[in-house]
């Protein structure tokens, strides 16, 4: 199964702008550097790689608990994801998962072991083990 979204960019980095959209259409916006960097209102990579990871978090946890006879009344979960300066430029270089939940019939030990599970082996989790494939193409 595959997912798709597009950015387009126009202009230098710090004066251009961009705008990013889901095949879904569940997500049409822009994005800027004072969005990402100087805390001007509006979205920014990390915090759509924190909600991509959150949601897959809290779906794999709810997997997990189904797998041990849990049914979930509620988990939640906020990601914030870091963006750090190093001497090689940015780097995401942390994300922390914030986890509540609310499981009938759960143990600390189980809910402990279920969520580490699923910290390790979300698809969102292991995305930086990824291999990253691309096509570049330069138009003109």
């Amino acid at each position: 199964m595959d997912s798709k979204a597009n950015a387009h960019w126009e202009g230098g980095l710090k004066d251009g702008k961009g705008s990013i959209k889901t095949e879904s259409g569940v997500l049409d916006a822009g994005y800027s550097f004072k969005q990402r960097f100087e805390g001007e209102k509006g979205t920014n990579p990390e915090e759509l790689i924190g909600a991509a990871h959150a949601s897959c978090f809290s779906m794999a946890l709810s997997m997990i608990l189904g797998d041990k006879g849990y049914t979930a009344d509620a988990i939640d979960t906020q990601a914030t994801v870091t963006l750090s300066q190093s001497k090689e430029g940015f780097d995401i270089s942390k994300i922390h998962l914030d986890v509540k939940a609310s499981v009938s019939g759960a143990d600390e030990a189980a809910f402990q072991e279920a969520a580490e599970t699923a910290k390790a082996n979300c698809p969102v989790s292991k995305v930086l083990k990824a291999e990253v494939t691309m096509t570049a193409k330069l138009k003109g």
